[in-house]
């Protein structure tokens, strides 16, 4: 097992999932999981190791904010961010006010963004 910090991304999209990884990779792990059931067994395995988690918000079965409240209860001392290609909304508004997710990031994805919030955490 690697000793790299890891970050774990989750998507419903496999192809997402790929165009992540292979952009974030390196200095990193990438984890990935394709549902936000995947994400919590995930994050659970690997709760030593991930320095930060990024959810796409709209998912079957439960959303970004639903899946970063959950995983919060696994493990709260890490940034949580949610990654959309849909526009802000009410939802992510009153999540970052009550600080569950760090920042809001949309799709197609700025690298250097994400990677700048990163590198605070990981």
């Amino acid at each position: 097992m690697s000793e790299k910090p890891a970050i774990l991304y989750i998507d419903d999209e496999e192809a997402n999932l790929l165009l992540f990884k292979i952009a974030f990779e390196g200095s990193r792990d990438v984890l990935v999981a394709n549902s936000p059931e995947e994400g919590l067994r995930t994050l659970e395995e690997n709760r030593n190791r991930i320095r930060a988690v990024i959810s796409d918000m709209h998912m079957p079965k439960m959303n970004g904010v639903q899946f970063i409240e959950k995983a919060q209860e696994q493990i709260n001392d890490i940034p949580y961010f949610i990654l959309s290609g849909y526009a802000f909304n009410d939802e992510i508004d009153q999540a970052l006010k009550e600080n569950k997710i760090q920042k809001f990031f949309t799709k197609p994805f700025d690298r250097s963004e994400i990677e700048h919030h990163l590198n605070g955490a990981a």
